[in-house]
């Protein structure tokens, strides 16, 4: 069995994706999500010009020597642009192996540890009273778990919040627009904003909270510490990760559980927080951790140390990746939580999707391999259309974390 062919599909229904479909002389094609929000033409080049070219002629069936190539094989290693083409190729190949055999992905990962996988939604509302408006409707749907985020008084861009009605979504058209930050008022609201949600909702609701890489360590141990009565399912990204050290001061202040590394892309930024424990789940998702072949890795590492997942999920990553994660947690046993926000119905209209969401969680079908598809002459109505995600500085005018 021999790959053929590659080709890579850019469409924008609503939002841009990036689609990898690798042929073989066997007749079955498999996909891998390659998006990467703002940086989505980046993987383009790098997989039709360097990828592609050396995959034509390759046994699809062996995944890990595969990923080896395109990792080992690549002096400059890393990084977000070349992890998530080899993490499309990687996915593909799986979609490859599972229509090969003819059974869904999940069986090819040591089948079943549960029926379905526990999802948290976003409630995000402009202001407090918003907020809570949002968290009651998103507990309405279903949901046993809910990420709260909120405007904070006197800061005019709050991440997480949108403008309008509409979902968040980060992403604008053309270059990027200026945000500005002033992370003490957030430390002053947060707090209230948790008690309040406590106070309406009570204590059976999972409450989570992303703290977007705004803080210091010790502004993060604050803030993880005056979470504590709130009992969060998880802070997320309370520091810069590139800091790892920064977690150490969270640790010795707080039990708050801690997630992080939706940004990481690859084990390499995850084994000094795994090993000294520093955190409790990890967020790389497939799309751009390497793919199903590394996060095996990764999720068999973290487990050793009681370390579960808890992969990004957010609408900027396509129906395949979600699909294939799906499938993942389905299998692992040390599964934590997988963030969903539905896509746009839009999105229906290019990608054929085979999982459903029920009462808070998700649930996928038993169609070999991934099980997503896509329909190409729909993706053609939709052209790609640059969009960037914001910048932002504190108020002073300091560039600072977004």
């Amino acid at each position: 069995m021999k790959i053929t062919n590659a080709k890579v599909i850019v469409c924008s229904p609503g939002r841009n994706f990036v689609t990898l479909k690798i042929y073989t002389d066997q007749g079955v094609y498999g996909l891998g999500d390659a998006t990467l929000n703002g940086m989505e033409k980046a993987v383009v080049s790098y997989l039709e010009d360097y990828c592609i070219p050396s995959l034509i002629g390759k046994d699809p069936r062996n995944t890990e020597d595969i990923w080896q190539y395109f990792y080992r094989g690549v002096y400059w290693r890393r990084g977000a642009v070349s992890m998530t083409a080899v993490s499309a190729i990687d996915m593909a190949l799986w979609d490859i192996k599972g229509k090969m055999l003819n059974t869904p992905l999940y069986n090819l990962l040591g089948g079943k540890s549960r029926e379905k996988v526990m999802v948290y939604c976003h409630a995000n509302g402009k202001d407090l009273s918003e907020t809570m408006e949002k968290v009651g409707s998103e507990i309405n749907k279903g949901f046993k778990a809910v990420r709260v985020q909120s405007g904070v008084p006197g800061i005019e861009h709050t991440y997480g919040v949108s403008k309008d009605s509409k979902f968040y979504e980060p992403a604008h058209k053309g270059l990027p627009h200026e945000e500005s930050w002033e992370t003490s008022k957030y430390l002053n609201f947060v707090p209230t904003l948790f008690k309040k949600v406590r106070e309406l909702y009570g204590d059976n609701i999972h409450l989570l909270h992303d703290a977007h890489h705004r803080c210091s360590p010790i502004e993060a141990s604050r803030l993880a510490q005056e979470l504590e009565p709130y009992h969060l399912f998880w802070l997320e990204d309370p520091v810069s990760g590139e800091l790892q050290e920064g977690l150490r001061l969270i640790r010795q202040h707080s039990t708050t559980p801690i997630a992080i590394g939706e940004v990481f892309n690859s084990i390499y930024d995850y084994t000094t927080l795994i090993t000294e424990q520093l955190i409790d789940y990890i967020r790389m998702p497939l799309v751009h951790g390497g793919g199903i072949t590394h996060l095996l890795k990764v999720a068999a590492m973290a487990s050793v140390y009681q370390i579960n997942t808890g992969f990004h999920g957010a609408t900027d990553l396509s129906p395949v990746n979600l699909a294939a994660a799906i499938h993942f947690n389905t299998a692992v046993n040390n599964f934590g939580i997988q963030e969903y926000m539905p896509h746009q119905e839009i999105v229906n209209e290019v990608f054929k999707t085979n999982y459903r969401f029920d009462d808070g969680f998700l649930t996928i079908d038993d169609s070999p391999g991934i099980g997503v598809d896509i329909d190409e002459k729909a993706a053609l109505k939709f052209p790609y259309s640059m969009a960037r995600l914001p910048v932002n500085r504190k108020t002073d005018g300091t560039m600072f974390n977004w």
